[in-house]
């Protein structure tokens, strides 16, 4: 992993049956191709993109879940109108084409990456569909911290 990225990482730490995440994010980056190819290491981890609506603010609409393609493919194909193939994402792009933006976090465990998906399901979208945990944890917990400390919808 490259020297500026080993600081984007999720910590655990697990107390019987209970994981306690901490994910160190990216800082928030203008998705631009050649950025991403000079930056996002080729690793697993959880990807977020985000636009910036009419009023400033940064709104998810994609939570990637990376592991064999890795960081950089998954961002890199994410923010191409061409490859992009879910329609409700593609409206995005092409609506918001020049504030599209990423950030991300490197995971070595694909079982971790499970336990993380499922926590931001369950909590940002408790009737959305279900999400299936890896198994290993009773409770889930987990802490975001980013260098730019805001606060996204």
């Amino acid at each position: 992993m490259e020297q500026n990225t080993r600081r984007f990482i999720v910590e655990k730490l697990t107390n019987r049956q209970d994981a306690y995440f901490t994910i160190h994010w990216s800082p928030f980056t203008l998705a631009e191709r050649m950025l991403v190819n000079r930056s996002v290491p080729s690793v697993g981890g959880l990807a977020e993109l985000y636009y910036k609506n009419d009023h400033g603010q940064l709104c998810l609409y994609h939570l990637a879940r990376c592991f064999y393609g890795g960081l950089r493919s998954t961002i890199r194909a994410a923010i191409d109108l061409e490859t992009e193939t879910d329609e409700r994402r593609r409206v995005i792009l092409a609506a918001y084409e020049d504030k599209i933006f990423y950030r991300y976090t490197c995971v070595e465990s694909q079982a971790d990456i499970s336990d993380i998906v499922f926590f931001f399901m369950k909590t940002y979208m408790p009737k959305g569909p279900a999400y299936e945990h890896s198994g290993r944890y009773l409770r889930i917990f987990l802490k975001e911290l980013n260098a730019e400390q805001l606060i996204t919808i």
